[in-house]
């Protein structure tokens, strides 16, 4: 039996008993499950049990993937978009900043959300880029 295999029925199971755990909170109803909790600790529980199990399988198929075929076309589009984060660092100001609930937001932290803003405005203009090219290319034929 081969790793995808085993990995489907694991997150099988813990859905139906996910599921399970789900009927009954339905069944013992909202005035229980507010007044006593009761149920919710293990709903609470198969749900980080099912993200990790799918976090490690994504994970484990991505390296498995990686080893199998050429690592060069893995590394070229991981290394450009390391290079637009390092540019959106380069390019984005931290100042601190108050927010409205009174916490204050480093300038640390502000540099880092300018940064991920610009990340996703150069990934985007890519995109949007790569779409209209293609819409060309198409079109030309």
């Amino acid at each position: 039996m081969n790793s995808y295999k085993i990995f489907k029925i694991l997150i099988l199971i813990l859905g139906v008993i996910g599921f399970g755990f789900f009927l009954f909170i339905l069944i013992k109803g909202d005035e229980h499950i507010i007044n006593t909790g009761e149920g919710i600790d293990w709903f609470i529980y198969i749900s980080y049990i099912t993200i990790i199990l799918a976090i490690l399988m994504v994970a484990f198929f991505v390296v498995k993937d990686i080893l199998s075929g050429n690592i060069m076309k893995t590394l070229i589009p991981v290394v450009a978009f390391i290079v637009i984060v390092g540019i959106s660092y380069m390019l984005s100001d931290g100042v601190e900043v108050v927010a409205n609930d009174g916490t204050i937001i480093s300038a640390t932290q502000s540099k880092w959300i300018g940064a991920g803003l610009y990340t996703f405005y150069i990934v985007a203009l890519i995109a949007i880029g790569a779409m209209v090219l293609s819409g060309f290319k198409k079109v030309s034929r």
